[in-house]
Formats: structure tokens, C-alpha cells, sequence
């Protein structure tokens, strides 16, 4: 087993339950329940949800209110912690900063790597900067080429080109669709086996 790996985790839908689905239940919109599950073009995705919370009239307070609620997934925390005591662990995410904070607390703070919002001082989101461009897999190619070996794992489209890259890659809980359009890619819905895979895989 190399020293040298780290694993690199998606966050919504594998660690903690999607944010925008949370908010589009506490606020009542149910266009904001599209995620990258539903949409590959994460550029597409975020202008249109900017665009729904402008209508509204919807600011940053009122999905940081939600996101104080969401708690990790069950059994999250537990996998996390003992795949970080066996090996490193990075979560990339498509995320922002300004949603991330409270949930890393509740993760234990491993390291994150997302995105960020450009918020007025209303609080209106105006817009977003992306760290780097396809960050996901920017980010595991970056690792590899400073003598890290990557394993990746997430459940959505923006997922697949860094597990792709990876020595190894796993989908964990991912639709039906992204999985019969992958059929070469292992599948878990349980952090068990997820664990087991990503350790055999050291």
C-alpha cells in the first residue's frame, strides 16, 4: 500500500444530502430540486437557479438559514473518520464556500476544495467564481502530477471525469440513468461497501 494516495469525494449526495433539494423543499420552489444529477452542464444549472432566486427575491440568509438544519447522511461521519485514519481524503465540490462552512464543521473539517459566491450587500447572489475550470478533474490531475495516486468516488455527471482520471473510482448512491450509462463503474449505496472498496483499492 502506497503512502501516496488521497481520496477525493464528492460532497452533496454522498457525504450530505443535496442542498439546493433542501432549500427547494423549506422554500416551496420545486425548480430548484434540478441538481447535477439532472444536469450536466453546471454552468447552465447555477445561471438558471441564480435566475429562480432573483424572481423570489432570495438571498444568501435565506439558504444559509436551510443549510444550519442539514445534517450529514447517516453513517457519513463514521465512514469519513475511518477512511481519514487509514488514508488521506479531499473533498472536491462544486459547492461554495459561503454554503460549505457549517457542514465541514460537522464532518470533523477535512480539507475542501469549491467554489465561491459573489454575493451584493443585500445579500442578493449576483453571481459565482469557479475556482478553476472543471475543477473536479483539474484538481486530481494537479494531485497526480506532484506524486499523489487519486481514488474518486460521487454520485453525479460533474463525478465522472475525475473518477475517470483516477486509479481507481467508485459511483456511490447515483441514478439509474448515470449508472446504466456506466456500466464498467463499481456502484455502492452503502458506506460499508464504499469503504471496503476504496481501501482494497490502496
Amino acid at each position: 500500500m502506497s503512502d501516496l494516495n488521497i481520496v477525493c469525494l464528492d460532497l452533496e449526495g454522498v457525504l450530505v444530502p443535496e442542498i439546493w433539494i433542501a432549500f427547494s423543499e423549506a422554500s416551496g420552489i420545486p425548480e430548484l430540486r434540478r441538481t447535477t444529477r439532472d444536469e450536466p452542464d453546471y454552468d447552465k444549472l447555477m445561471r438558471w437557479r441564480l435566475g429562480i432566486l432573483k424572481e423570489h427575491g432570495l438571498r444568501l440568509d435565506d439558504i444559509q438559514r436551510t443549510i444550519a438544519t442539514i445534517d450529514p447522511m447517516p453513517g457519513a461521519l463514521e465512514f469519513l473518520d475511518a477512511l481519514r485514519s487509514r488514508t488521506q481524503a479531499v473533498i472536491l465540490s462544486d459547492t461554495f464556500t459561503q454554503f460549505a462552512r457549517p457542514l465541514m464543521e460537522k464532518l470533523h473539517w477535512p480539507t475542501l476544495m469549491c467554489n465561491t459566491l459573489e454575493v451584493a450587500p443585500d445579500g442578493e447572489i449576483t453571481g459565482y467564481r469557479i475556482r478553476v475550470e472543471k475543477s473536479k478533474l483539474s484538481t486530481v490531475k494537479a494531485l497526480q502530477s506532484v506524486g499523489f495516486e487519486t481514488i474518486a468516488a460521487g454520485d453525479s455527471y460533474n463525478d465522472l471525469a475525475m473518477i475517470r482520471a483516477s486509479k481507481a473510482g467508485f459511483l456511490f448512491r447515483s441514478t439509474e440513468k448515470i449508472q446504466q450509462d456506466n456500466p464498467d463503474l463499481r456502484a455502492f449505496e452503502n458506506y460499508d461497501d464504499l469503504l471496503e472498496a476504496i481501501l482494497g483499492a490502496l
